[in-house]
């Protein structure tokens, strides 16, 4: 079992900036696919990036080119880097865990308690 503790997040204007942070434990973090997922009040979970144990990285057209994943295997952490906020990327993020490659779909087995972002 995977532990996913997020943190980083908070209360932002719109066009600034933001990086999340996610540390896993009790696995080993570099044969983890990763991803971030967020959901707005009332809305369905969606994924926003997704980084396989290569480093290649997926992303949907809502976020792409302002959002950038990456991680860090020495230091079991995946950051979730955010520019240019808008008001609807206001939800609660989390990160996901899984030893297969779910890329943007949510079935993975773990996750996090999620971090609260506000854009206004």
């Amino acid at each position: 079992h995977v532990q996913l503790v997020e943190s980083g997040g908070g209360s932002v204007q719109a066009g600034g900036s933001m990086t999340l942070s996610c540390v896993a434990s009790g696995y080993d973090f570099s044969v983890l696919y990763m991803a971030w997922f967020r959901r707005a009040p009332g809305g369905e979970r969606e994924g926003v990036a997704a980084i396989d144990t290569t480093g290649h990285t997926v992303y949907p057209y809502s976020v792409n080119d302002r959002f950038t994943v990456s991680r860090d295997n020495a230091k079991n952490t995946l950051y979730l880097h955010m520019n240019d906020l808008k008001a609807e990327d206001t939800a609660m993020y989390y990160c996901a865990a899984d030893v297969v490659n779910f890329q943007l779909g949510r079935s993975y087995e773990n996750w996090g308690q999620g971090t609260q972002v506000t854009v206004s």
